[in-house]
């Protein structure tokens, strides 16, 4: 699920979407670090050549605007025609609207432009190996640990509690878009771009 749920990590809300019990929420002290109230404006579209084996055929994310801390609901649905294993790649290029134009935001402590050459080391980090996935991948039967198989996945309409989130202060008030790229041994697996408005306190 996480070819899924890795463009919402390009928001930054996957940590504390998959979070649940006994789980630290996102919430990293920062130097001028402001809380995120609420996401805005939210879009996504599929941005592969149509030859990609991992396709987003659906992403709903509500309400809109989200408020923070609140209750997202997510659904989405995945098909893949080829297994992902690792190493699996992503790249990640985030860009916020000044004026008419788009300026590329750097990677600062793992946000904004960043690649993270091992996605499943990353969800071992998340969930440790060994102990069941968070509700309500578990009930849906979706993997949260590398290799998923091939075939569909589904989650219908589910919520999530968002606890406090803080951005740095570098990353104000605004619109932005994301594009994530998952490849792996160098061909992409999956690309999806993202679209959306943040406002922090």
């Amino acid at each position: 699920m996480r070819a899924a749920l890795l463009a919402l990590c390009a928001l930054q809300l996957c940590p504390a979407a998959l979070a649940g019990p006994g789980r630290p929420p996102l919430v990293v002290e920062r130097s001028g670090a402001r809380k995120l109230r609420t996401v805005g404006g939210f879009s996504w579209e599929n941005c592969g050549d149509g030859k990609d084996p991992v396709v987003l055929q659906s992403l709903s994310v509500a309400p809109d605007p989200i408020t923070i801390p609140g209750n997202l609901r997510i659904s989405a649905a995945v098909t893949g025609t080829k297994a992902l294993a690792s190493p699996l790649k992503a790249v990640v290029v985030a860009e916020k609207a000044l004026g008419e134009l788009w300026i590329q935001l750097p990677c600062i402590d793992q946000m904004g432009s960043c690649t993270y050459d091992d996605v499943c080391a990353i969800l071992d980090d998340l969930i440790p190996p060994g102990t069941p996935c968070p509700e309500p991948l578990l009930t849906y039967g979706i993997p949260c640990h590398c290799p998923f198989k091939a075939g569909s996945y589904s989650l219908p309409p589910s919520d999530f509690p968002l606890p406090d989130i803080e951005l740095p202060s570098w990353m104000t008030n605004g619109n932005y878009r994301v594009r994530v790229a998952v490849s792996s041994k160098g061909q992409e697996l999956a690309c999806v771009k993202l679209a959306f408005s943040l406002q922090a306190q």
